[in-house]
């Protein structure tokens, strides 16, 4: 794989990292003039905003939470949050929970002055600016979306996931405060770590890969190989919470200059039709995408495993199959299921699904093997 001759980075402006860091969005966002910040959300976490609205209060600032809906963010959702930005005259946005919150928020932020709608903006370089300051704090680590120029939401009508990508939709300010994700539940924290696994993964294996982002994938790598199951057997180690952040950071540092590829691909319709999180189906495809693509950059696959601990042999391919076992035992030891029967995901949904992935043309062009439609049906039953 030879890497591009440039490498465009979109970077966050302010990064804070370490315990009880989240408070100080509100200092600022202050200090860019904003004192109405909408605080988008879910309700299984508002109570961890209070630190910051009582920040936001002591300096005379305004907030308001907008609780979004569980699950993956629909069109309506989006559009739900727009309406409570305009109601509020919100002068900033903050993302503040998982992936899911972090992208409505991003895309708050980029269409609250109603110059361009979320289905004129899909694709890539679409989005020609950003209406308000956007502030992101992840109380997940697994999206790394506080990072990434990117956007998804779920078209119920298309029944697929729909990406935004463009650097406007890189936050202001992200803070990574590991007290966030002390109360993670475990089948999030095992989930959400997957997802930033994956995201490595496939910048790293992948026909745009770049020695820098090169670096950061396997830092994230080894970081995930170390801190996943202790963050997920105990989540009050804060040490392994901190890790499991910087992982995730570093994943979706990633996402920006090279991306994923097939096992993103593969995911969306489990995401789009089956309801499945997004973290969970990635688990569901990765060693079969990985097996498939092995034949493609054996080197880069042992390059994988050697970052999560495999000790290299000489034999790429023999290393390479090492790293895809180890996946499954880390999956298997913080309770992913592993098995898409196990979602009512039957033989006869699979040319749909097969035929649903195709179109996700700007991640498969991106992946190490050629994947046609009957190459993702193969995978698709392989998983089965």
């Amino acid at each position: 794989m030879k890497p591009p001759a440039t490498l465009t980075l979109h970077n966050v402006r302010t990064l804070r990292l370490g315990p009880g860091v989240a408070p100080q969005c509100a200092g600022d966002l202050a200090g860019l003039g904003c004192r109405r910040v909408l605080i988008v959300t879910g309700a299984p976490i508002r109570s961890l905003c209070e630190g910051l609205e009582a920040a936001l209060a002591a300096i005379g600032s305004v907030a308001r939470i907008h609780e979004a809906r569980d699950g993956e963010p629909t069109l309506d959702d989006l559009a739900a949050a727009i309406a409570a930005a305009l109601e509020f005259g919100a002068q900033a946005i903050v993302g503040f929970g998982g992936g899911s919150a972090m992208d409505v928020a991003k895309l708050v932020a980029a269409l609250a002055d109603g110059k361009q709608q979320v289905l004129d903006v899909v694709g890539t370089d679409l989005l020609t600016r950003r209406a308000l300051p956007l502030a992101c704090i992840p109380t997940t680590a697994g999206t790394g979306s506080e990072a990434t120029p990117i956007a998804i939401v779920e078209d119920t009508a298309a029944l697929l996931k729909k990406g935004v990508v463009s650097p406007h939709l890189v936050p202001d300010f992200a803070y990574l405060d590991p007290e966030l994700t002390r109360s993670m539940p475990r089948s999030v924290t095992a989930a959400t770590g997957i997802d930033a696994l994956t995201h490595c993964i496939e910048a790293y294996a992948n026909r745009f890969a770049h020695p820098v982002v090169d670096g950061w994938a396997l830092e994230g790598i080894a970081l995930i190989s170390r801190y996943l199951e202790r963050a997920w057997t105990d989540g009050n180690d804060m040490e392994a919470r901190e890790g499991m952040l910087r992982a995730s950071h570093l994943g979706g540092q990633c996402l920006g200059p090279v991306n994923t590829a097939a096992v993103h691909a593969l995911a969306y319709p489990l995401g789009g039709e089956f309801h499945i999180a997004h973290g969970v189906a990635n688990a569901l495809l990765l060693p079969h995408v990985l097996r498939f693509n092995l034949e493609a950059a054996p080197e880069r696959y042992a390059a994988v495993a050697h970052a999560m601990g495999v000790t290299p042999t000489g034999d790429d391919h023999a290393d390479a199959l090492r790293g895809i076992e180890e996946i499954e035992r880390l999956s298997a030891a913080i309770g992913i299921e592993r098995r898409l029967s196990a979602f009512g995901i039957s033989a006869n949904t699979i040319p749909h699904m097969a035929a649903a992935a195709i179109t996700v043309q700007r991640l498969l062009m991106r992946n190490p093997r050629e994947v046609t439609e009957g190459d993702a049906r193969a995978i698709y039953e392989a998983a089965l």
